[in-house]
C-alpha cells in the first residue's frame, strides 16, 4: 500500500536522465508539474547499427540482423503510428514536446564523466530513467539518491526491450504492464516498487505499445518519485521466470502478426 501522493509542489531536485523521445517528454512534463526544480538529462542516442554489433557479440550477426530488420520495418510505419501516437496523447490530453521552462542538459551519455559531475553539482534526491541505454556499475555507483527506472514490461519476466509485446506475442496478455523498479548492476533486476496493467486498443502494434504502457504508468512513476523523494520507498522482488528480451527479429515479428495478430 503505498502512501497518499502529494497535491502540492515540491522543492526537492529531481533528475530524470533519457535519450528523448515523446515518451519520455509525457513522463517529465508530468513530474515537472510536481517538481518545479526537475533537470533532464539528454544523452545521445546510439547508432542502429551500434546497437547492432553489440547485439551481435551477445546474441550472434543472424539474431542481431533480423532485430535490426525489424526495427527498419518500425520506422517505414511511422506514419501509422503517429495517428495512433497523435490520438493517444489528444484522449488524455498529454504533449510529447517538452515544456520550455524544464532545463534540459545534453550529454553524450549517461554514464559519461560530465554527467556524473552535473549529478554531483545539482544533488538531485531521486532520478528516474526513462529510455536511456543501461547506467554502467561505475556511473550507478556515483550516483548520491535512489536511481528508478520506468520499463515497458512486468518484471521479471518481460525484463530487457518489448516487455509489452512479448506478453502478447507469447498470448499473456494479463501481464502487458509497465513497472517501476530500483536500478542495480543487472538488467530490470532491480527491486520492483510498483506495476500496472493495462490492453492495448485494436490500433496498437510494436511502434506504440510502448507508449500505451507509459501513459498507464504516470501515476505509479509520480508515485515512485514522491516515495524516493521522502524516504519511503519500499522495493520488493517479484515471483516468476526471470527473462531477458530483444526485440523480435523480422521473421519473427512477421510470424506471430500472420498467426496471432500481434504486430
Amino acid at each position: 500500500m503505498s502512501e497518499p501522493r502529494s497535491t502540492e509542489p515540491s522543492s526537492a531536485t529531481v533528475m530524470v536522465m533519457t535519450a528523448g523521445g515523446p515518451n519520455p517528454a509525457i513522463v517529465i512534463n508530468a513530474l515537472a508539474r510536481h517538481y518545479p526544480n526537475l533537470h533532464v538529462v539528454r544523452e545521445q542516442s546510439e547508432s542502429k547499427w551500434a546497437i547492432t554489433r553489440r547485439r551481435a557479440r551477445l546474441l550472434g550477426w543472424f539474431a542481431a540482423l533480423g532485430q535490426l530488420g525489424t526495427m527498419i520495418a518500425a520506422r517505414l510505419l511511422r506514419p501509422l503510428a503517429r495517428r495512433r501516437i497523435d490520438a493517444l496523447l489528444s484522449a488524455d490530453g498529454l504533449s510529447a514536446t517538452i515544456a520550455t521552462h524544464v532545463p534540459i542538459h545534453d550529454v553524450v551519455s549517461i554514464n559519461d564523466p560530465a554527467t556524473l559531475a552535473l549529478v554531483a553539482e545539482l544533488k538531485p534526491v531521486a532520478i528516474l530513467l526513462v529510455s536511456t541505454r543501461l547506467m554502467s556499475r561505475t556511473a550507478l555507483a556515483a550516483m548520491p539518491c535512489p536511481v528508478i527506472n520506468l520499463h515497458a514490461g512486468i518484471n521479471p519476466q518481460y525484463r530487457g526491450q518489448m516487455g509489452g509485446y512479448w506478453s502478447l506475442a507469447e498470448e499473456d496478455a494479463a501481464n502487458f504492464g509497465a513497472t517501476l523498479h530500483l536500478v542495480d548492476a543487472g538488467t530490470d533486476t532491480g527491486g520492483t516498487l510498483y506495476e500496472v496493467r493495462t490492453l492495448p486498443d485494436d490500433g496498437d502494434f510494436i511502434a506504440t505499445y510502448p507508449l500505451v504502457l507509459t501513459v498507464a504508468a504516470i501515476d505509479i512513476t509520480l508515485q515512485s518519485v514522491e516515495d524516493a523523494v521522502h524516504g519511503r520507498l519500499r522495493p520488493f522482488q517479484p515471483e516468476g521466470p526471470s527473462i531477458l528480451r530483444y526485440p523480435p527479429t523480422l521473421w519473427a515479428w512477421l510470424a506471430n502478426g500472420f498467426r496471432r495478430k500481434v504486430w
